[in-house]
């Protein structure tokens, strides 16, 4: 016997559920691109750089490529205006972006594979620097994306949790699989082994079907696109390479080497624009709708940002800074740790598998449920607490025997937290933005909010190593600093809750 006809609002509902899981697994594939080389310039090349004799100190200093997506505000409103030619004209303007940066990534990686003996410190930051820039250009699309066709909280929620399952799925499989293939066959064929699958979600999105309303041939728009990315990609890398070589001739100049402390002048170099920004706040907020600060390309959406919170953006700005600092500052340590500690390669990847993907998954998924059942302020509060719970954790494991048990538990500890952390501030920055600018605005806070964590991570393998000298358990008072300082956000919690964004009248 046939099945009754649906009627037409089990149509549009069954229509809703199949679009609605459809842009469930974009997202998660998105994820899952932008996750996949971030270890490679962070965890797994700190590790590379310890397995090849570079000083604690030095590798403290290759944290700082991770600053790089702090300034993405940088190059933001240009993807909000621009599209890369070709891809742009069939795939739109979000997914040309996305497709240039993961030519971008895939061959930074292969560079860093051709370069992993790691003789010429210069060279690996060069390709390491240019891996981050792609990465982060990949996540500045993506997130633009996800906000506009997801402005409010409970849409939000799903799709944060899709978007960060990939990138830890991602994270996870890059850092485990990585270590478990340098182990057995070398760090170059780890790392030619992600450029090979960071590539991998590029057809699928060639074949994916082309935006609404356009006229361009496919084949065309793809050739012409790889035509251009080509030209993109190698003046990426010679503005990078002439700015480093300036970077460190000045450097040398000035008599800086790997045991200068010049934290406090790259954090007041990373701090002027917002400074900047800060000290304008009485004329932002005189300003009218036509004023040339409110419709700049460059700067109107950032002055936006201010305009509409007024002097509630600093309070603003100094929770966010705070918020993922102790996940920051554990994230360039914790696998030097360990392997000082005594665990293998091989014991670090297995780790870094089976069980930071299942804790990892896990705090994203109830990071993403609570968001649309709890108030903002509870969790908020409640990624806080178990973010420094998982900080906690390399102390206790510092002081048991070597157990791969007891690595396992930390480990699965240190990702539940991150993974519930990230999930809810995600949604609150999303919050945050105006719609007008979704791109630029959410690379601006999200930027900031990794400025502080990501220079003070730079200086920790110092910071350590003084310790140490000092007498102290280096390691030890380091980790129990971090989980203190992401308690301590909780403290803005109430300001926070009292603050509202002014109308735009726009």
């Amino acid at each position: 016997m046939s099945a009754p006809p649906m009627t037409a609002q089990a149509v549009v509902t069954a229509d809703r559920a199949r679009h609605g899981a459809a842009r469930l697994a974009l997202f998660g594939l998105l994820g899952f691109s932008a996750g996949l080389p971030f270890y490679m310039f962070s965890t797994v090349l700190a590790l590379r750089l310890a397995e090849h004799g570079v000083a604690l100190a030095v590798i403290g200093f290759f944290a700082w490529v991770q600053l790089l997506p702090t300034c993405k505000f940088l190059w933001a409103p240009l993807l909000d205006r621009f599209g890369v030619p070709g891809f742009a004209r069939f795939w739109g303007k979000r997914r040309g972006w996305i497709m240039l940066a993961q030519l971008g990534i895939a061959s930074a990686t292969a560079a860093m594979a051709l370069t992993a003996d790691d003789r010429s410190l210069g060279v690996t930051a060069l390709f390491a620097v240019l891996l981050a820039f792609w990465t982060t250009t990949l996540e500045v699309a993506a997130d633009a994306w996800r906000i506009e066709l997801a402005p409010t909280a409970d849409e939000q929620g799903p799709i944060v949790a899709a978007n960060l399952w990939g990138y830890r799925s991602a994270m996870v499989a890059a850092g485990s699989g990585a270590l478990l293939v340098a182990d057995a066959a070398g760090w170059s064929a780890a790392y030619w082994l992600i450029a090979a699958a960071a590539l991998a979600p590029f057809p699928l999105l060639v074949a994916m079907r082309g935006q609404p309303g356009g006229q361009a041939n496919r084949a065309a728009a793809f050739f012409e696109g790889l035509l251009a990315s080509a030209a993109i990609l190698g003046a990426a890398l010679g503005i990078v390479a002439t700015v480093g070589s300036a970077s460190l001739a000045g450097a040398a100049r000035l008599g800086i080497d790997g045991n200068a402390n010049v934290t406090p002048y790259v954090l007041a170099i990373c701090l002027l624009p917002f400074l900047a920004m800060a000290a304008a706040l009485p004329r932002i907020r005189r300003a009218g709708p036509a004023s040339r600060l409110r419709t700049s390309v460059a700067i109107g959406p950032y002055v936006d940002f201010f305009w509409r919170y007024g002097t509630a953006a600093l309070v603003l700005m100094a929770f966010v800074s705070l918020y993922r600092m102790g996940d920051v500052l554990a994230l360039n340590l914790s696998k030097p740790m360990i392997r000082d500690l005594g665990y293998s390669l091989s014991q670090i990847g297995r780790a870094d598998s089976v069980v930071a993907l299942v804790a990892s998954m896990a705090g994203v998924g109830i990071g993403g449920w609570i968001v649309t059942r709890w108030s903002q302020g509870w969790t908020l509060a409640a990624g806080a607490i178990f973010a420094a719970i998982g900080n906690f954790g390399f102390v206790w494991l510092a002081h048991r025997p070597s157990d791969e048990a007891a690595l396992y538990l930390a480990t699965a500890a240190d990702q539940f937290g991150n993974g519930m952390a990230g999930a809810v501030f995600v949604v609150y920055l999303s919050m945050l933005v105006n719609p007008r600018y979704p791109g630029a605005q959410y690379a601006f806070l999200s930027g900031f909010a990794f400025l502080l964590p990501r220079l003070l991570s730079g200086a920790g393998g110092t910071i350590v190593e003084r310790l140490d000298r000092a007498g102290f358990a280096g390691f030890d008072l380091f980790f129990l600093g971090s989980g203190v300082v992401s308690l301590a956000a909780i403290a803005f919690l109430p300001a926070l809750m009292r603050i509202r964004p002014r109308e735009d009248e726009r």
